[in-house]
This record gives C-alpha cells, structure tokens and sequence, in this order.
C-alpha cells in the first residue's frame, strides 16, 4: 500500500508534469495529435509546437499558479485571500514560481481579475460571475489546497471556493474545485470509489444552499455522460480529466488528457494531479521527473507540505 507521502508527491509532482507535458501539443484539435508513443516533453520532428521558445519540461501558468496557491497556504497556515491574490500579481508582474521566470499562456480571465486586483478591488470579488466567466483557471491550481488541507471536508470546500473567488467567482466554477478537492482527498484515503464518495460528501454539504446545490445537480450534472472535448471551459476540463484518469497507468492517463487535444496542458495537469495521487511518486516516468524543470522551486514547497502532513497526523 502506498504511503501517504507516496501519494502527495504524486499529487505534486504529477500535476506539474502532466501540465510541462501537455505545453506544446495546446490548441492543437485532437486529430493532430502525435499518437501516444510519441507524446514526450519534446514532441516529434515536424510538429508544429505552442509555445516555441518554452524549452522542453517547463510548467506554464497551471503549475506556476498552483505553486502560488501551495506556498502561500505553507506561509499563511490558513488560506488567506489577500497573500494569495498579493502572490498572484507578483507571478504575473515578475515571474514568481514560473520557470526561469517566464509567463505565458495567461488566461483572459485570470488577467481581467488581476487588474482588478491591481485596482483596489477585494482579493474574494476579483474573479468574474457572468455566464463567460467559467473557464478553467481556477480548477488548474487547486490541487495543492488537497493535498495540504488538514480539516473537515466543509472546511476544504470553502476554501476550494474561496481560492477559486480571487480570479473565477462564477458559482459552477467554485462547485467544480470544491469537487475536485474532495475527489482528491479521497483518493489521498484510498477510498474503494473516490468519486462517488467525494460527490456524496458534497451533496450532504450543499443541501442546505440552493445555490451550489443547483450548480450542482442542474450544470454540473455529475453523474451525465459527457463527451470529452479538452476545452478551457471548466465542466469539460474536469470531466475529460476523469475520463483520462480511468484509461490506466500514470503515463497513460496524462497522454490520454492530451489526445483530447485543445487546453491540452490543464486537461492533463488536472488529471495527472489525480493520476499522481492514485499511483504514487514512483508511477511518474523516471525519465520526465528527471526532465522536468524548475526543480529548485519545486522540491522546497515539496519538502515544506511533507513535513506539514507529517506534523498533522
């Protein structure tokens, strides 16, 4: 059995790989996608990659947010809007926990929220409400809240919303990071059905509000079946991520969130993170752990959420 450091690291690292992974392969449709066995960091002769200066093993705004969001949880000990948002605008302004400091890839959402932040506007009031306000960026970065938050389940899914308020405050969108989170958190228990036992914890907390019950049952529909797309809008980034998640191994799962072509990074970061939980540090291929770059950022917030973890149970 898996320990639960194990799993964390999985979680961790197998979300910004699956993120580095799925960079040049975006905004490609799925028919031109390089078949599965040449799926790598460096994609095949010919391929007409995004993001062509990036090297090869680079996270991009996904990995760069979460990271964000890990450290300041680490920092804060609680989620704290305003350290978060403040570390928001410093990864946008200045390159914080991006790779060699570099941003690309910004959201349209995310950068309408952080100039309102900029402006004065509360860090819980930043992020957009209207109907074109359900893209992905939110649920991109949540995982880390996951694999840190040492509370009860309410706890984790207002925080789950709250984190998603600062740069994407529809109601849908908060729903789906809350679901992922408990999802996460199952699998990190090893539950026999982690997502039928995260939907049910959520159910039993949003009965008493209408509003995320409706967003729920009547958008989010969790138990529809869906046709994956691999788009940024946030009801189909998380449910092609749970599609790939039951395709199999590790590696098997990211290339699959890949093949469904689009936002190709957040689908396979959103499903790696899941991957990386359920198979542990090890299921990760040797070879892209070794390849994946940023290392020096990374394995500090690493090391720091282990030993919280540890100090918790």
């Amino acid at each position: 059995m898996l320990s639960l450091e194990d799993r964390i690291s999985g979680g961790l690292i197998g979300l910004l790989v699956g993120d580095a992974l799925g960079v040049p392969y975006e905004f490609h449709p799925p028919s031109a996608i390089p078949s599965p066995e040449l799926i790598e960091f460096e994609p095949p002769a010919g391929f007409q990659r995004a993001h062509a200066g990036i090297k090869p093993g680079t996270w991009s705004d996904d990995g760069a947010q979460a990271l964000c969001l890990l450290a300041s949880l680490l920092h804060c000990g609680r989620f704290d809007a305003q350290d978060f948002s403040n570390r928001l605008i410093n990864w946008y302004e200045h390159g914080y926990m991006a790779v060699d400091g570099l941003v690309f890839d910004v959201g349209i959402q995310t950068a309408r929220a952080i100039s309102r932040l900029r402006s004065g506007i509360a860090p819980l009031e930043a992020g957009g409400t209207d109907e074109y306000s359900k893209g992905n960026g939110s649920l991109m970065r949540v995982l880390p809240l996951a694999l840190w938050h040492p509370g009860s389940d309410q706890a984790l899914v207002q925080y789950a919303h709250d984190q998603s308020r600062v740069t994407h405050g529809h109601v849908t969108v908060q729903a789906c990071c809350a679901l992922y989170c408990l999802w996460a958190r199952r699998m990190l228990e090893q539950t026999n059905d982690p997502w039928s036992d995260a939907l049910s914890a959520l159910r039993s907390i949003y009965k008493d509000s209408p509003v995320f019950e409706e967003a729920l049952e009547g958008e989010i529909r969790p138990d529809a079946k869906r046709v994956p797309q691999g788009s940024g809008f946030v009801l189909d980034c998380l449910f092609s991520a749970k599609q790939a998640v039951a395709a199999g191994s590790y590696e098997t799962v990211v290339k699959t969130a890949i093949a469904f072509g689009q936002d190709t990074d957040t689908t396979a970061c959103v499903a790696g993170g899941i991957a990386g939980i359920r198979d542990g540090l090890d299921a990760i291929p040797r070879r892209w752990r070794l390849q994946l770059r940023g290392s020096n950022q990374l394995m500090m917030l690493h090391d720091r959420l282990l030993e919280r973890r540890a100090d918790k149970t």
